[in-house]
């Protein structure tokens, strides 16, 4: 086990943090701000929840020598991203009450709430509570929420592969109780000993740690940006057992050559619930040893796979879990997508797929959709599913519900809404970003639309209307919509400038690579033009954009 070395700060806060409680309770006494001290903005990650501020009005409160404008965002915890209806209307009345209003649903699979300030906090967490919804660890240095393909009509057995997500995300939460004293005001004595945590201990991981099963052939949880990535191997409806890649993360920093996007490696096979969840439990104990702790920018389980090698690993996690990996079984992908509209699975049951641009719920001038979506819930004739690409399924309709669930999103214009926006933009993605996020270089959900609409006209230029071409934005390097496994991705270097990549492949096994470096629209767009063009004339059939870019425009 290598040597501690110098920790870095925030290793050093979580080691003295009693158990993530640090001074929480004394910061939320705290009138005189809307913050909270430094060292417990570290720790509040833990609990699902940022501190930022409205970068938006930073020089205007400067100004008028202001605090800055803080207020914090909570994450819930939905492994696989399942919502009962009656959870559906209780985050559609706490959005209401106590945040901008918008249930903004993630790349992972969950909902965050912006605009909460300090003062609310613990109401927000205590109707949460009330609802049995939690915001526990869906940040920070530790597993965060466990992603599952989320479409019922995926498999046959969708429901067993599905029920991973909660094992998992049960296997590997942390034993403090600091969540429940701080929030939830829970003042009974805690015994220490039930506190011990072997898996995090008092360090926790080195840094955050995802967890994604993919059900082939869709890989629609991109697999392979995960820490863990688990592929269901299924024959005949009958579950066989997971393939098992470690080491991919998407983050990277500009300037920083040592940083980089990578893909999980495969290492093995296991076929047995029991396995599988061993060989997890101890993939993370790995990280815990010998993950970097002194620099985290290179703290993520991709850097210790690249340091150690995947073998190296794979025999480390041999000698952990007692039992051979067996090898890679086959499997393949087809696609990397959402299903939109109605799809029945083998159950019966009906599902409809809604379009959510970049993941917001909200009503405005085009559409009602989170109104729509209450009305829904209302029925209580229904659940609600998340996708990693920010969209909603109202699902788990029965044959006899669904007329009267199709009306309904027929009123509020929800079907025409899905079926008639472009495929570009259905598969387009953006993070984020300004104004709340404090990483954030350059716009991206507030930019994207805008953009879409000016390359859905290249695209019917060039006769590529009905291309499903995947684009994806972030406002900075650390890649939370994926920019780096899209074929054409943008990731922000500064106010309306992004670097341009290209050459992704449609299926998410393979990343891609810088074409233009920091140009904004008055270049990106004829750049575009021209690749377009190029795609529609020289593209030999079937050849996807990200496939012809790599072979003809990248290697020559």
């Amino acid at each position: 086990m290598p040597e501690p070395g110098n920790l870095s700060q925030i290793e050093k806060i979580k080691m003295a943090s009693d158990g993530l409680r640090g001074t929480l309770k004394q910061s939320l006494r705290d009138e005189h701000t809307g913050a909270i001290r430094e060292d417990d903005q570290a720790l509040i990650k833990f609990h699902g929840m940022y501190q930022q501020d409205d970068r938006d009005r930073r020089e205007e409160r400067a100004a008028r020598k202001l605090d800055r404008l803080y207020s914090f965002m909570i994450r819930l915890r939905l492994p696989g991203g399942f919502l009962s209806a009656e959870k559906w209307i209780a985050v559609h009345d706490v959005a209401g009450q106590n945040s901008t209003g918008v249930i903004k649903i993630t790349s992972r699979q969950t909902i965050q709430l912006h605009g909460i300030l300090k003062s609310s906090i613990r109401p927000t967490i205590k109707a949460f509570n009330a609802a049995r919804l939690d915001s526990i660890a869906t940040c920070g240095d530790i597993n965060r929420n466990v992603l599952c393909s989320s479409h019922p009509a995926q498999s046959a057995i969708h429901e067993q592969v599905f029920g991973y997500a909660a094992k998992i995300s049960s296997l590997l939460m942390p034993k403090t109780k600091a969540y429940y004293e701080i929030w939830l005001g829970d003042q009974q004595l805690v015994d220490k000993k039930e506190e011990e945590d072997p898996l995090y201990q008092d360090r926790y991981l080195p840094r955050k740690f995802k967890i994604g099963i993919a059900i082939p052939p869709n890989n629609d949880v991109d697999v392979f940006a995960n820490d863990i990535g688990l592929i269901a191997v299924i024959e005949n409806n009958e579950l066989k057992g997971f393939n098992i890649a470690i080491g991919g993360g998407l983050s990277s920093t500009h300037g920083n050559a040592e940083t980089y996007p990578r893909l999980a490696t495969l290492i093995g096979f296991t076929d047995t619930e029991e396995k599988t969840l061993k060989a997890i439990y101890e993939i993370a104990t790995i990280q815990r040893d010998y993950g970097n702790r002194s620099d985290r920018k290179l703290a993520r389980l991709k850097y210790t796979v690249d340091k150690y090698g995947a073998d190296w690993y794979r025999t480390e996690l041999e000698k952990r879990t007692g039992f051979a990996l067996e090898p890679v079984r086959d499997y393949t992908f087809t696609e990397r997508k959402d299903h939109f509209g109605w799809e029945q699975s083998e159950s019966g049951d009906w599902h409809y797929t809604v379009f959510i641009e970049n993941g917001r719920v909200l009503d405005d001038e085009k559409i009602k959709l989170k109104s729509a979506l209450l009305t829904v819930a209302e029925t209580g004739k229904t659940n609600f599913r998340f996708t990693c690409n920010q969209n909603v399924i109202i699902s788990d309709v029965k044959e006899a519900d669904k007329a009267s669930i199709d009306a309904m999103l027929a009123q509020y214009g929800v079907i025409a809404h899905t079926e008639t926006t472009s495929l570009i933009r259905k598969h387009s993605m953006a993070c984020v970003a300004l104004p709340t996020c404090p990483l954030a270089l350059a716009e991206a959900q507030r930019y994207m639309p805008s953009l879409i609409d000016k390359i859905e006209s290249l695209l019917d230029k060039h006769g590529l209307a009905n291309d499903e071409i995947i684009i994806r934005m972030t406002g900075c390097p650390n890649g939370c919509a994926r920019s780096y496994a899209a074929e054409i991705g943008f990731v922000g270097t500064g106010p309306g400038r992004y670097n341009l990549h290209i050459g992704g492949d449609r299926l998410g096994e393979r990343l891609n690579r810088i074409y233009k470096e920091n140009i904004d629209e008055t270049e990106i767009l004829p750049v575009l033009d021209d690749l377009f063009a190029a795609y529609s004339s020289g593209r030999k059939p079937g050849q996807t954009f990200g496939d012809f870019a790599l072979v003809t425009v990248l290697r020559n």
